[in-house]
């Protein structure tokens, strides 16, 4: 087969992988969840949680409000074991509480967006990724891979068996509840590797990441403080000069320059690109077609068209038929590799 043909199908069938933080979700329910409930990012968190009064009681060093610079502090100290648990509580309740809305999400668009080779992973505690999954699948069941770096409310596993799912289901092996996902670690020694489900999801990630083509970051500003994080992304991802193909892509309402400082060992040169809006981002223009215009941009040297773009108005029938259509083209080149349309 042409040496050239099988070049570019190995491009485009690479992996795009989307790492998310707190920032998106606060993205995808700008307005409130289904109850009018909104999420937030680390900081004043606590607040919400209404355990300002308790942690004030205790004699800390960090003068943070941030909640994970908190428990890093607690983590450590027999004394504080309540409080911890407490806390661990707290967050289980306030973010089960969580229902995604009706109308379409920027999580349901991200979903439909990506194809079976790639994968979403996420910090985020909140079900509303799960949600959004649950009902995107009746859309199509041709979607990403999923992984919970930090657990979340709505995941259940079993260790014995190495089953996971959601919460409310059973082990299909041993027939007993599945176990929450651990949801707190210390930032600055995560040890995730202690929790055998975690290290399962960063084993994941790390699989994943080290073969992409493209990598988005959506609202996750990697902490400098989270020591193991980052390394496990830097060992997985290898260096910036190596990466010279690939592409970065960050969706955030931070400072362009401020972002690109904190990613550039990831990051090679020019090699990005930066919006404040999920609709402007590849994802959005180019869904579940991300690395090809990629690859067709920057090495078939086309200026390509947005043919079937994801707008913020959009209903369910709306994404129903451009992935339903998306879908049976993908299928029909199945052996081979889609190259767009150019402008």
């Amino acid at each position: 087969m042409d040496k050239y043909f099988e070049y570019e199908k190995r491009y485009k069938s690479r992996p795009h992988v989307v790492l998310m933080g707190a920032g998106a979700s606060v993205a995808a329910i700008p307005d409130g969840d289904k109850n009018g409930m909104k999420t937030s990012v680390m900081d004043g968190f606590i607040e919400k949680l209404g355990m300002s009064e308790i942690i004030s009681d205790l004699k800390l060093e960090t003068d943070s409000n941030n909640l994970e610079d908190i428990y890093a502090e607690i983590a450590g100290k027999p004394e504080y074991k309540n409080i911890r648990d407490e806390l661990d509580n707290s967050i289980r309740d306030y973010f089960s509480a969580f229902e995604i809305p009706n109308s379409p999400t920027v999580y349901d668009y991200l979903l439909l967006s990506l194809r079976e080779k790639d994968l979403v992973a996420t910090f985020n505690w909140d079900p509303l990724l799960i949600q959004a999954y649950q009902r995107v699948s009746k859309i199509t069941s041709k979607l990403p891979d999923l992984a919970f770096l930090h657990g979340n409310v709505l995941v259940g596993y079993c260790l014995e068996h190495k089953h996971g799912g959601n919460l409310d289901n059973i082990c299909p092996e041993c027939y007993k509840p599945f176990s929450p996902s651990r949801l707190l670690y210390p930032i600055t020694q995560k040890n995730y590797n202690d929790d055998l489900y975690t290290a399962d999801n960063w084993k994941a990630l790390k699989n994943y990441l080290s073969k992409a083509y493209l990598v988005t970051i959506f609202g996750y500003s990697a902490p400098k403080t989270d020591v193991e994080a980052v390394d496990m992304l830097k060992e997985a991802w290898g260096g910036a000069i190596e990466r010279n193909m690939e592409d970065f892509e960050f969706i955030d309402i931070q400072d362009e320059d401020a972002l690109i400082s904190t990613w550039s060992e990831f990051v090679h040169t020019h090699h990005y690109s930066y919006t404040t809006n999920f609709f402007e981002s590849s994802l959005a223009k180019f869904p579940r077609r991300t690395t090809e215009e990629l690859f067709d941009r920057t090495q078939n040297c086309h200026w390509t068209s947005a043919e079937n773009p994801f707008t913020q108005s959009m209903t369910f029938s709306d994404l129903r038929n451009i992935v339903g259509n998306l879908v049976i083209e993908e299928e029909k080149h199945r052996d081979g590799f889609i190259t767009l349309p150019s402008a």
